[in-house]
């Protein structure tokens, strides 16, 4: 993961250019944990079983011994896969630092990998994100973006609906003058079964503020993630 701070920005985009527009996503989805309290959840003991299910329709022998405890260890990962319903990514982004010395330039913090699980066939996805922002007086911790990005990503995704959601929690938490996403990724529903194309990558990005506005400053943001300025 490489962080990047670049000083240089041409053709600087007017106040009324940059104002902010409503989100396109419901707060409830990127502002708070994800599982209500109210909520009702099997117990421990009826997911294990569910997974005994899962074993036996595939035909498998769930009393032999290779299997014997597979089911708790199935559980046990879901626990860590799953854990981002749990977090808050308000709660990640909430400290932020004024010691800028009038820095108003973007922040990128390049090649975040992570991984996460495709809600549709519940397969794996993996890849890296690349995020940037132009601070408002105050910035954020550069580790804190990782860690945004493994809370919507311990979840079961869209690569789409997965960039909309970063992207709307930093412009949204931060309020800063404009966020810009992308995400590359390969998914195993394509690579390793249906047309089962290995290697192909999928990207997806979202610009707000200046950076949807700016054609210059998203093609500054894009070469930048390419390595072709450094």
């Amino acid at each position: 993961m490489d962080a990047t701070i670049k000083s240089i920005r041409p053709n600087k985009t007017s106040d009324k250019q940059l104002e902010s527009r409503p989100a396109e996503l419901d707060p409830a989805e990127f502002l708070a944990v994800a599982v209500r309290a109210d909520q009702l959840r099997p117990a421990r003991a009826e997911a294990e079983q569910a997974v005994r299910t899962l074993l036996a329709y595939i035909g498998e022998n769930t009393e032999r011994e290779g299997l014997l405890d597979t089911p708790r260890r199935v559980v046990e990962a879901f626990d860590e896969l799953y854990q981002g319903y749990h977090q808050c990514p308000a709660e990640v982004l909430d400290r932020t630092f004024g010691e800028t010395a009038g820095y108003d330039d973007f922040v990128l913090v390049r090649d975040i990998e992570f991984t996460s699980q495709c809600e549709h066939h519940m397969m794996p996805f993996y890849g890296k994100a690349h995020i940037a922002y132009t601070p408002v007086e105050r910035v954020v911790g550069l580790s804190k973006l990782a860690r945004l990005t493994d809370i919507f990503a311990r979840r079961l995704q869209t690569q789409e609906h997965l960039t909309a959601q970063i992207a709307a929690a930093i412009d949204e938490i931060l309020k800063p003058r404009g966020v810009a996403v992308l995400i590359e990724a390969e998914h195993t529903c394509m690579s390793v079964r249906g047309v089962a194309k290995h290697g192909a990558s999928t990207f997806t990005s979202r610009f707000t503020g200046m950076f949807r506005d700016n054609p210059a400053e998203q093609a500054r943001f894009l070469s930048l993630v390419r390595g072709l300025q450094r």
